[in-house]
C-alpha cells in the first residue's frame, strides 16, 4: 500500500477540505432539493416497474460489478475502497441533464434522484463499511457507524431543506437553480483536480491501475442501466433514463466522504478520475444508443 504523502496530509488537514468541502456539498445537495418535490416520490406509483428496475440495478447489481472489477484488477486496498464508494454513490442532476440531452424520461430521472437521495444515506455507509472491512487489512480507514450520522447530515438533510424551501417559494427555487448547477460543476472540477494533485507523486501508477477500472465501471454501468431496462420491456426514453441514472454518479458525494470523512486522498482518486471520464463516455454512449434506436425506428 502506498504511504501517505506530505501532499496528502497537507490537503486533508486544510480547512478547505475539512470544512469547506462538506459545506460546498451541502449547498449542492440543497440545490438538488430545490429541484425536487413530494410529487416526485408519489410518481413511483405511476411507474413502479421502471423505478424498481433502475434502483435494483444501481443499489444491488452495480456494487457487485464494482467488487468484481477491483478483485479482478487486484487494486491497492484504498483504491478498492474508493471504487466501492463511487459505485455506492447516487446519481444526481448530471444524470438528469444527460437524460434530457439524449431524449430520456427526465421525470423518471427526477423520481430516481429523489429516492436515491434518501437511500444513499444508508447505502453509502453500508457498502463503504463492508469494503473497508474486506480490503483495508492495515486498518488505515475507519468509517465506522459513528460517522454514519455525518454522512446522513451532508447527504440527506440539505436535500430535505431544499425541498421545504421549494414548497415555500417556487420562484426562489427557480432563480437558484442555475447558480447552484454552475457552483456544482466548479466544485467538482476543483476537488477532482485537487485530489489528483494531492497524489501527484503516485498519480501515474494510480491512473494506470484505476483508470481502466473506473472507465469499465462507467461503461458497464451505462450498459447495465440500458440493457436491464430494455430486458424489463421498458420503452426507449425510460431505458435512456435508467442508463444515465445507473451510469452517472454524484462524484462530489464520493469525493467529500473520501476526503472529509475518511481523511484519505487515495480513496478519492477513483472518483476524481471517474468524474473526468464519465463526461466523455456518457456522451459517446448516449450517441450510440440514440443512433441505434433511430435506426430501429426507421427500419420499422
Amino acid at each position: 500500500m502506498a504511504p501517505v504523502t506530505g501532499a496528502e496530509g497537507a490537503m486533508n488537514d486544510s480547512v478547505l477540505i475539512s470544512v469547506g468541502l462538506p459545506v460546498a456539498l451541502a449547498i449542492i445537495m440543497f440545490g438538488l432539493g430545490l429541484s425536487l418535490q413530494v410529487a416526485d416520490f408519489r410518481r413511483v406509483a405511476r411507474t413502479p416497474r421502471a423505478v424498481v428496475v433502475a434502483l435494483g440495478l444501481q443499489v444491488l447489481v452495480l456494487p457487485v460489478i464494482a467488487f468484481g472489477l477491483v478483485v479482478a484488477f487486484d487494486l491497492d486496498p484504498l483504491l478498492a475502497v474508493g471504487v466501492m464508494l463511487l459505485a455506492a454513490s447516487p446519481g444526481g442532476t448530471t444524470a438528469n441533464l444527460f437524460s434530457h440531452l439524449f431524449h430520456g424520461d427526465v421525470a423518471l430521472n427526477i423520481t430516481l434522484t429523489a429516492i436515491n437521495s434518501v437511500l444513499a444515506a444508508v447505502t453509502i455507509p453500508l457498502v463503504t463499511n463492508l469494503a473497508i472491512g474486506y480490503f483495508d487489512t492495515d486498518g488505515d480507514l475507519g468509517l465506522q457507524w459513528a460517522k454514519v450520522v455525518q454522512v446522513i447530515a451532508i447527504v440527506l438533510v440539505p436535500v430535505a431543506i431544499g425541498m421545504l424551501v421549494r414548497r415555500w417559494s417556487s420562484a426562489f427555487a427557480a432563480r437558484a437553480d442555475k447558480p447552484v448547477r454552475v457552483f456544482s460543476i466548479v466544485v467538482l472540477v476543483a476537488v477532482a483536480v485537487g485530489a489528483l494533485l494531492g497524489e501527484r507523486e503516485n498519480l501515474g501508477g494510480y491512473l494506470q491501475q484505476v483508470g481502466i477500472v473506473t472507465g469499465l465501471l462507467c461503461v458497464l454501468s451505462l450498459g447495465l442501466g440500458y440493457a436491464g431496462a430494455r430486458l424489463a420491456r421498458l420503452d426507449q426514453p425510460q431505458a435512456v433514463a435508467s442508463s444515465m441514472e445507473v451510469g452517472i454518479h454524484n462524484t462530489t458525494v464520493a469525493l467529500t466522504i473520501a476526503l472529509s470523512v475518511l481523511d484519505s486522498t487515495e480513496v478519492a482518486i477513483p472518483a476524481a478520475v471517474y468524474s473526468i471520464l464519465m463526461y466523455v463516455l456518457a456522451t459517446a454512449f448516449g450517441f450510440l444508443i440514440t443512433r441505434g434506436a433511430g435506426r430501429v425506428t426507421a427500419a420499422r
